[in-house]
Order: C-alpha cells, then structure tokens, then sequence
C-alpha cells in the first residue's frame, strides 16, 4: 500500500510560529502567559464576544460549559459528532440525549432537537459541522422557548458565519486547535461568551479552582498567594502552544479562503467527472469554511471498499463518524435512544473525507480526482 502521498490533512505551521515557539523557550515562561492573553483577546474581538478563554481542548470546554451552570439533566446533541461531545456531557455529570441531523447539511436542526425535548432537558449541545453553520435562529429560538442553555460545538467552524455573526456568538463557544483543525496549536481549543460570571468561573476552574493566573499575580504584592474558591482542573493551554495559536489565528481568514478555493476545485471536478457521489450543501445565509471536505456515496455498500481503495492509490481518505455516538459501545450499553436517528445511520455509512488542507495544491487535487474516477467510474 502506498502511505499517505496525500494525506488527509496537513497543518500549515511556517516560520513565525517557529520563532514564537523559540522566543517563547527563550524567555523561560512556558506555561500559561503573555500569548494566551494576546491570543484570547484578539480571538474574543473576532468572534464578537466579551470573553475568550484558552484551554487545552474544545473537550474541556463543553465539560466546563455544562458544570458552570450546575446542569445535571438532559442535554440534547446529536449523535453525528466525534465521541468527545457526549463525553464532555457525561463527565460534567449530565445525561446525553441523542438527536439526529439533516441529510444534506450534516446539521442538528430546530425541528431535531425539538423531537428530543422532555421536561428533563436543560441544555443543548449544536455541533456544527464539517465548517457549516448550523440554522441558527430556529434554535435559538427553541431555546428559548424550553428555557434551555445553548452551548456551540464550534470544533469545525472557526471563522464561520451565520447570518454574518461567527459560530460560537450564539451561545457558549467551544472551539478546537486541534492539528486537522482550520487553526491549531497542537493540541488546545477555547470558550466564548458573553457572561462575566460564567467567564470567571471557567478560568478558575482551568487552574486548580484558582481565579487568578502565575502571569497575572506576577507583579502582585503576594505573587505567591494562591486560594482556590472552588475545586478545579488543570485544563490550561500554555504559553508555547498559545504562541503557535497566536501566529495561526493572524493567517485563518486566508487559510480558509484558500479551503474555500480548494472545496469549489473538489465541486466542480466531481461534476465534471460525473463522480455517483454528492457534494456538501451550503446553505443559504452560512459561509462553510470546509474543516472537513465530506461527500456521499450514492451507492450503497460501496463506501468502505472505495475508502480502502482510494488508500491504496496514495489518497489518505477517511470517514467521520463511524460510527455514531450512540452505537458505540458505551453509549449503547449506557443510553437509550430516545429518538429515531435513521439520517445519522445513512450518513456513517455513506460519508467519505477526503483530503482537505490550505497547502494541498491544485495538482495534487487532480491526482485525487483521478483517483475517484479511476475507483468509483467502472
């Protein structure tokens, strides 16, 4: 087999995050420090919001969203997510209630969630996926109506809009830097919102349940006085990794721009090589940023034999997300599904990933289009 001539995804790290990382080592401040507050201030004026707080994952994130705000009943995501939404849940001490999503946009929407809604709901988790906004004023205005906290699993959206207004603007954002992410760090991610307690709480509860950060007592009377006012984690980004972040988050409107260029490539070369797959829907009033470039097979069965031939050919495809949430095994041992999810199924056995990164040259692209037809067209 050929490995990953093409891989999957590829992050775009160049020549000022390497200096930063060295100034950074240089300086001998390595944990949390002057990049995270660089990074979040100009993260939280991007998206629009009072508040950013850099931590080591979007995981961390929902988990904290949730225990903020003491909630320990039902919180409706859907099962079409990676794993690490429905964990963030349980692990904050709530229960998670499976939804499914729309077939063309891969989305949660009003009509979804609203299916799931019992007196037992207290918050919902909106994945939006692939680099697609989900319909946000239908939610919001489900929300609103049950009285529930929304929370954006912005993981797969950084830079996206609905409407004009960037995911993880609506409710609580939670946003990944994870390396196939739009933007990275290595490992990190980060929390919007607008709420000045909700703000403080999560930054107490990234360190240890202290409210103040090693830089920010730095120049205080008693730098060495540190009270924790509730029981925390160590959830903290450091300063290496927020300096590689800082750097990255200077080029996300040209790195997704180019990711846009690269989708309407894969769009119309699909087209025009009559491909029997179908390519993502945008939705009208979203800007898709195409953290993931997922299309479906029109055939049955064929998916997992076309995946594993596209490897053969040096094309690093893969699948998100076989399988869902709710036929894994701790969630089908542990939680019943309330709601009939028949999109979710057809999607985790007919999506296929294909490589998708700001670096991936027009050339290289062709090859993989090549590839389909020489795989899919018999």
């Amino acid at each position: 087999m050929i490995q990953n001539q093409i891989p999957l995804s590829f992050p775009q790290i160049e020549r000022e995050e390497k200096e930063a990382v060295l100034r950074v080592l240089e300086s001998g401040w390595l944990a949390h420090g002057e990049y995270n507050q660089k990074l979040e201030e100009d993260f939280a004026r991007f998206i629009g919001v009072k508040h950013a707080i850099t931590m080591n994952s979007c995981t961390s994130a929902l988990e904290l969203s949730i225990k903020v705000h003491g909630i320990t009943g039902e919180v409706i995501i859907p099962s079409f997510s990676f794993v690490a939404t429905a964990n963030a849940v349980v692990n904050a001490g709530a229960k998670p209630v499976f939804c499914d999503v729309d077939i063309e946009t891969r989305n949660v929407t009003a009509k979804h969630i609203e299916s799931c809604i019992t007196p037992n709901s207290k918050a919902v988790i909106v994945v939006h996926y692939g680099g697609q906004p989900c319909a946000m004023d239908d939610i919001i205005a489900l929300c609103e109506k049950y009285r529930l906290l929304l929370i954006e699993d912005s993981a797969e959206t950084i830079g996206a809009t609905w409407r004009g207004k960037q995911t993880g603007s609506f409710g609580i954002g939670c946003f990944s830097f994870f390396p196939t992410k739009n933007m990275t760090t290595g490992e990190g991610g980060i929390v919007a919102c607008n709420d000045d307690s909700v703000a403080q709480k999560i930054r107490a509860l990234i360190s240890h349940g202290i409210s103040s950060t090693t830089f920010a007592r730095e120049k205080a009377e008693k730098p060495w006085f540190r009270s924790a006012i509730m029981a925390g984690h160590n959830f903290r980004m450091s300063n290496i990794l927020a300096a590689i972040g800082y750097y990255q988050f200077k080029k996300l409107d040209k790195m997704n721009h180019e990711r846009q260029c690269l989708a309407k490539y894969y769009d119309n070369g699909i087209k025009e090589y009559s491909l029997p797959v179908k390519i993502p829907e945008v939705q009208e009033g979203a800007t898709h940023v195409y953290q993931m470039y997922t299309v479906r097979v029109m055939k049955h069965n064929n998916r997992d034999a076309w995946v594993h031939e596209l490897w053969k050919n040096g094309v690093g495809a893969s699948v998100h997300f076989d399988p869902p949430i709710h036929l894994q095994q701790f969630y089908r041992e542990h939680y019943l599904v309330k709601c009939p999810l028949p999109n979710t199924e057809l999607l985790a056995k007919n999506l296929i990933t294909l490589p998708m990164y700001p670096s991936l040259s027009k050339q290289k692209l062709d090859q993989v289009l090549d590839i389909m037809k020489k795989v899919m067209v018999k």
